[in-house]
């Protein structure tokens, strides 16, 4: 699913992103971070978008049951994005090391308003309807 609108990301986007996504779910999940607003916190990464060049990537992040300090982590995280761009560029053999920029995964808000969308009376009606024939 992209995040922007415009071309779809290339297969070589799509390999390195996934590589980068297990890196820093690997360094993060370890701790390898010495940020206290971090510790104790797990937190999933989701999705990594690489730029065209390569030379950026977007990280899609949420911390494990949400929380009220989801801002917080993403700010700790992109304190430690130069260190992190860092670490990826020891683990992972490429032409730059993209610099790594984190953002709120919006995927599991929207999932939560599509699923408060379908609870609704109407259209919970509607959808346990759809499969009777009413005659007309």
């Amino acid at each position: 699913m992209s995040r922007k609108k415009g071309k779809a990301p290339t297969q070589r986007q799509l390999r390195v992103g996934e590589e980068l996504r297990h890196i820093l779910a690997e360094i993060i999940g370890r701790g390898e971070l010495h940020d206290p607003i971090l510790a104790g916190k797990s937190i999933t990464v989701a999705e990594v978008r690489p730029s065209p060049d390569m030379r950026h990537a977007t990280v899609y992040v949420m911390p494990l049951g949400g929380g009220d300090d989801a801002k917080e982590i993403v700010g700790a995280l992109n304190h430690a994005a130069h260190f992190l761009s860092h670490e990826i560029g020891r683990r992972i053999t490429m032409k730059f090391t993209p610099l790594v920029h984190f953002e709120l995964d919006p995927t599991f808000d929207e999932a939560q308003r599509i699923d408060r969308i379908l609870r609704q009376p109407g259209v919970a009606r509607d959808l346990a309807n759809d499969g009777v024939d009413d005659g007309s």
